[in-house]
């Protein structure tokens, strides 16, 4: 039996996730922190820190700058991750998040991330192709790429991973999610937003948005998740289309709900859980992030509480093959 991880996530535009909390935060004038905190971050780090804290034994691969690393070692070693990152001289970029606690607001400053030359990818590369080799079955392709990288690396990765057997999900934007969708991944997570921008045409309602989400499916892809904040998210599969709801929650910060809700999405296909358990699943995991500050979850008790509130609604239209 193989001992190695059986999950591996690939951040190839990490950050340190800076917040500021500021109640009442005012554009354009002058506001005091009332404190601050710094965590390891990028969309594959926090999807990482979430499974480890159910219990997966996860590894992590991708592009960190050598000169501020620090926040990502404690985090490895807190949550027991498997380092398999390439370092690059410099610093991982610093991200600012203002979190205004009093109106559950956050604004985002994201920054590009440094420059990564084509010998470092082709690094991330072979060790993505090693971990495969030692028997990792699950690879998320998360986050925007830094500068340097082409748009179809993601596409290219998940290419060479479907033909060792491996499972695909990919949760990115723009250009790359539009080239990452041409390798048929297992999973894609747009938002709403992202959606659109992939398609090029507005979705208005439910409707609309379930046909969009089957017509990527025709592409080959496996299940198609549209998260839509506050509204919940829409699950289709080859089998059925379902909403799920959360229930109102206090909300301390966004930022890594969607990842949360990729870790739960992997967490509950792991236990071959159909449909409407994954989406009820992978929405508690988004509403336990909404709470915290930092890639955590709270206790599975938590969790399994907030999933018992979230509604599911099989959606019924005509399904495309």
């Amino acid at each position: 039996m193989n001992a190695g991880p059986r999950i591996v996530t690939v951040t190839l535009n990490a950050s340190i996730d800076q917040t500021a909390i500021i109640p009442n935060f005012t554009a354009g004038e002058v506001n005091r922190v009332a404190r601050e905190q710094s965590d390891a971050g990028g969309k594959g780090v926090n999807v990482a820190s979430f499974l480890a804290d159910f219990g997966h034994a996860v590894a992590v691969t991708g592009v960190l700058g050598a000169d501020n690393q620090e926040l990502f070692l404690r985090l490895f070693a807190d949550k027991k991750l498997i380092d398999r990152f390439i370092r690059v001289p410099g610093h991982t970029r610093v991200n600012i998040k203002v979190a205004d606690d009093a109106r559950h607001q956050v604004t985002d400053i994201n920054f590009p991330g440094v420059n990564v030359p084509a010998e470092t990818i082709g690094a991330v590369s072979a060790t993505i192709d090693a971990l495969a080799g030692e028997g990792a079955e699950v690879f998320i392709l998360s986050g925007s790429l830094p500068t340097g990288v082409a748009p179809a690396i993601y596409r290219d990765i998940a290419t060479r991973l479907k033909v060792r057997g491996c499972k695909v999900v990919v949760d990115t934007s723009g250009e790359a999610l539009a080239r990452a969708v041409e390798a048929a991944p297992d999973i894609i997570k747009p938002n709403i937003d992202e959606l659109v921008g992939l398609l090029g045409c507005p979705l208005d309602d439910e409707a609309a948005i379930v046909a969009a989400a089957r017509s990527l499916r025709t592409r080959g892809i496996g299940w198609v998740v549209v998260s839509m904040g506050g509204d919940g998210a829409i699950f289709v599969t080859a089998d059925a289309a379902v909403r799920a709801t959360p229930p109102p929650a206090p909300v301390k910060s966004t930022v890594g709900a969607g990842d949360a809700m990729v870790a739960g999405i992997v967490h509950a296909s792991l236990q071959n859980l159909g449909v409407e358990d994954c989406a009820r699943i992978a929405t508690a995991f988004s509403l336990g992030a909404l709470g915290e500050i930092g890639p955590h979850l709270p206790s599975p008790d938590v969790v399994d509480a907030f999933a018992r509130q979230v509604t599911i609604r099989r959606i019924e239209t005509r399904a495309a093959n």
